[in-house]
Order: C-alpha cells, then structure tokens, then sequence
C-alpha cells in the first residue's frame, strides 16, 4: 500500500463507501495515490498565486460487482466546464481512430440520411464530423463550452450540456431516438453512472447499437498504467463489472473489440436484445482464469507502481547528477499524475511541451511547470525528453524525428520506465 494515509485509515474508509454501480457498502482498498490536482487543471500565471485545489486519490474494489473505482466524486463543472483544455482533434492517431469506427459503423449499420447518431461527450467533433461528410444527421452532447463551439464551427451540431436520463427522456419527447449511440472515454467519468446508462437505453432505438470505448482494466493493471487513475475517470472497468452494469438496465452487452489505443481499450457493441458473440463469453471467461473479480488480483499493484516511482526517479537523479538537462512532451492528464506522483517541478523538467495550443503558455498543475510550443524542443535541445503521454509514444516520436537524429533521447515510464 502507498502510505499517504495509514493502511488502517484507507480500509476504514473503504469499508464505509457505497460502490458507484451496484449500490453495496464495503470497497476494498488497492491503491492510494495521496492528494492529487485536478489532472487537467491547468494554471493560468495569474492562477499560480492562488492555493490549488486538491483531492483524495484512492483506487478501490467492489466485491459484489467486480467494479474498480475512485472514492472521491469532484463536482463535474469544476473538472468538465471551466475552461476545459482537452481538444480531440489535435491527437493525429486518434482523429485516424476516430474516422476508421465511424466509417466501420457506416458500413455495418447501413447508415444513410434517414439514420440517427449521438456522440456522448462529442469534445470538438472530431468523430461524429465523418458522419456529417456522410450525410447522415448527428447530434453531439458535450458539457465543455470551447469543444462544444469548436464542433458547431464544423458543422456538428452540439448540446453544450451533460448527458443525463432527463436529456435522454427530452429528445425522446422530441421524436428523436438513436439507431447509434457512441461515447468514447465518457462512462468511466460521469458520477452517476446508473442513471447515465439507464439514459442510453431509453435513448436507443429497439434495434439500435450503442458503441462505447473505455480504457480495459486489465492492461491498466498488468502495464501499471497508473497514470491513468486520476478525478476525471471515477470507474476502472472489467467485462465483468460492465456486463454486470448494463444488464442491470436491461441492456446487453453483444460484441467487444480490444484496441491498442490509450494503453489498452475495450470498443463495447450494446444492445437492447442478448446476443452475446465468442468475445464476450471468452474475455469473461479469462477474468473469471484471471481472478479479476477476487481482492488478490490488485494485491502487487501497488508495488509495481511504486516501482516505478522509484525507477523514475533514479533515472532523472543521474541525468540531473550529469549536468544534463530534461524535458517532458504531452501536458496530459496522465502527464499530470505522472509528475506529481514522482514530485518533478522545475528543479527537474525545464518545461512541458504540447502541440494543443489552448495548453500553451499555461502551467502543470501541482508541479507549475510551464508549458510550451513543441517548436521548443529544437530550439533548446534538452539531453532527454520524457513522454509523459506516453499511449501515443510512436506518433510523438515520429514528430520529433529531427530531436534524435541530433541525439535526443526520450524516457518512457510506462509500463517500465526505459531511454529509447
């Protein structure tokens, strides 16, 4: 166990918390990562004089259901509204990822301009934008104010709101419902997650499919992608504790497909009748091998993240001990927890680069390291580079090709940390 708090503390709290999907009291503990910044708060140099908002950051167990979660709930507009950095469009492997499912649903859900699709969490329309080159009508749903006008200025018409059951239940009211429901990296984030899914079901048609992506518990675990943990994703899921979320609603889950993308993903096929493919039977059958609903699964991570902690922070004392200089690309969430965890500011990384130009000229948040224009990193040639969202190391490596053909290395610390 990481002590920030006592073990006794951490399982006293735990015993006493009601679990997010199935209701029942006494979480067990698996990680404690202390009090952590909001990983996407962003500062401001005005903000820098202000006191930083912290939180508790504790990874527990559901017995009952099998679901991984956060204990602390951040209130949504403060984590999702406010000047909310994330912008999809600028990840170039992600837009690819993005255009080859739109293209991919096209085509097996015979789509045409009579059909229907909603993007829950649509950021700045850079998935649902292939289906309006398709003429088939969108609707995007998205809580943050700059993505949402982002998306409108291309022509996806965006709800600038969260999804909610009550939302669903109006465009219900309005004669709209769904022949395709997507929410990528959104399930994991929304507090109420029963009244979220209860949403997607009365928003679909009887024969229509919601497609959700989120980030696979089992390669967080087994690659110690800890970074990932963070105030923004409250749920960590299995197949078996989303199987088990959305029966109870009624919904079925058919189909799955796992993906590389985000250290690890599962592309969920949903439905309102049980028809479940050999992916899904066999993936629930290799967590139940694997014990992924039993407490003894999650007993070593909290050592291998130590680890890597510790791993981190000889390698960059002996780069320091050598004179030589370090920086960091991808001010990104995990980025965030990553620096924070290992206690690297200023005195470590010079500066955080990202191509993301809302990012630029802002600061990390907890270590206030300044954030610049990729550009940098040819201007000052820093010894080594961290890659700190390190799920798209290859598309950030391959930018950066001029940076080590003049002999830049980059470090990358997940699963272990390694110089490339």
């Amino acid at each position: 166990m990481l002590i920030t708090q006592t073990e006794e503390q951490f399982k006293a709290k735990s015993n006493t918390a009601i679990c997010r999907s199935c209701g029942s009291q006494g979480l067990l503990p698996v990680l404690d990562l202390g009090s952590m910044p909001l990983s996407d708060g962003l500062l401001t140099s005005e903000q820098l004089k202000r006191d930083e908002a912290k939180y508790p950051l504790e990874l527990v167990f559901c017995p009952e259901c099998s679901l991984v979660q956060i204990l602390e709930t951040v209130d949504p507009n403060e984590l999702f509204c406010d000047d909310y950095p994330y912008y999809s469009s600028f990840s170039d492997a992600l837009l690819k990822h993005s255009r080859e499912n739109a293209l991919s649903l096209i085509h097996s859900r015979d789509l045409t301009s009579d059909s229907y699709v909603v993007e829950l969490a649509s950021n700045d329309g850079y998935l649902l934008k292939n289906f309006v080159e398709n003429d088939i009508p969108v609707q995007g749903i998205d809580p943050a104010e700059g993505p949402a006008k982002a998306a409108e200025k291309i022509g996806v018409p965006t709800i600038n709101t969260f999804f909610t059951k009550e939302l669903a239940q109006k465009l219900v009211s309005e004669g709209k419902q769904a022949d395709v429901i997507i929410g990528n990296n959104v399930l994991a984030h929304v507090p109420d997650t029963n009244g979220f899914v209860e949403g997607i079901g009365i928003l679909l048609k009887e024969n229509g499919v919601a497609v959700i992506e989120v980030p696979y518990l089992c390669d967080l675990i087994e690659h110690t992608e800890f970074d990932t943990i963070y105030h923004e994703h409250l749920c960590y899921f299995s197949v078996t504790a989303l199987d088990n979320l959305f029966r109870r609603h009624n919904l079925y889950l058919n189909d799955i497909k796992r993906l590389t993308i985000h250290g690890g993903s599962l592309r969920l096929f949903v439905e309102k009748h049980e028809s479940p493919t050999d992916n899904v039977t066999s993936l629930l059958q290799r967590e139940n091998d694997f014990g992924l609903d039993s407490e003894e699964y999650y007993k070593n991570f909290s050592h291998q993240v130590q680890a890597v902690r510790s791993e981190m922070n000889n390698i960059i004392d002996k780069i320091k001990s050598e004179g030589k200089t370090i920086a960091a690309y991808g001010a990104a969430a995990k980025g965030a927890i990553m620096v924070n965890y290992i206690q690297a500011g200023t005195d470590k990384i010079d500066f955080v680069v990202d191509r993301n130009v809302h990012k630029q000229g802002k600061f990390m948040p907890g270590m206030h390291i300044p954030i610049y224009d990729p550009a940098k990193i040819l201007e000052d040639m820093p010894d080594y580079v961290i890659i700190l969202p390190w799920n798209f190391k290859d598309e950030i490596m391959s930018q950066q090709k001029q940076y080590r053909e003049r002999g830049g290395k980059f470090i990358i610390p997940i699963p272990k940390p390694v110089i490339v």
